[in-house]
């Protein structure tokens, strides 16, 4: 008997089965550890279905990352539409920690391996494109205000601005996936202290410091993105 052909739906949702159970293993065990077979014996599959979804590792671990990068910049495209400058710039800060602390397995493979997992020149990404780049989201953001002049006139470079502010969000959710539940460190709140982060920072790029007014906290931003 011929062997049934898997529908559409059938095959998109193998498709997700396999990105899963691979970035599972990437993270855990490191990627150039983990081998085809092995993520093919994670969810009770042969190797050769994998092959048939993606042509070698590369190729798989270039989907898994295209599809949480895409992810990432799909999560916050309702923070882009805030007419406000700085509450926008607040809020997407606070929906990249939302979506890093919702899928922190996603994170640790997209910013916290020891190397970049993606390859630009054979990504779906658009480099460059607010749609699909949470990276460009950001410095559009910082761009535009950099040229309404809010931040320091001795500070003239919006991309190191735009580099600051992610260095310091990522560090408050690095320690918080890699440390959070580590009880010989008494951790203040999350919230607490992407907060006093953001007004430190903030505080010390703006021209004028009083507009800073303290961002809404991650559970009021669930409603802006689909994490």
């Amino acid at each position: 008997m011929a062997p049934k052909h898997k529908s559409s739906e059938e095959r998109e949702k193998l498709r997700i089965l396999i990105l899963d159970a691979a970035r599972t293993l990437f993270v855990e065990k490191g990627i150039e550890a983990v081998s085809m077979r092995e993520i093919a014996k994670q969810i009770n599959y042969s190797a050769t279905t994998l092959y048939n979804h993606f042509a070698d590792k590369d190729a798989l671990l270039q989907a898994v990352c295209d599809e949480d990068f895409l992810a990432l910049a799909s999560s916050m495209r309702e923070i882009m539409s805030i007419p406000d400058l700085l509450e926008r710039l607040q809020a997407l800060c606070k929906g990249y920690a939302l979506f890093a602390l919702t899928h922190p397995n996603h994170y640790r493979l997209m910013f916290m391996t020891p190397h970049a997992p993606c390859n630009v020149d054979t990504s779906i990404i658009e480099q460059g494109n607010p749609e699909q780049d949470a990276c460009a989201q950001l410095k559009w953001v910082v761009k535009e205000a950099f040229d309404a002049q809010l931040f320091k006139a001795d500070i003239t470079d919006y991309e190191l601005i735009a580099q600051t502010l992610w260095a310091s969000v990522h560090g408050v959710c690095s320690l918080e996936i890699a440390l959070g539940n580590d009880n010989w460190i008494h951790w203040a709140s999350i919230d607490a202290r992407l907060n006093l982060m953001q007004r430190s920072i903030l505080c010390g790029l703006l021209q004028h410091p009083d507009q800073f007014k303290e961002a809404s906290d991650l559970k009021s931003l669930v409603r802006l993105g689909d994490c």
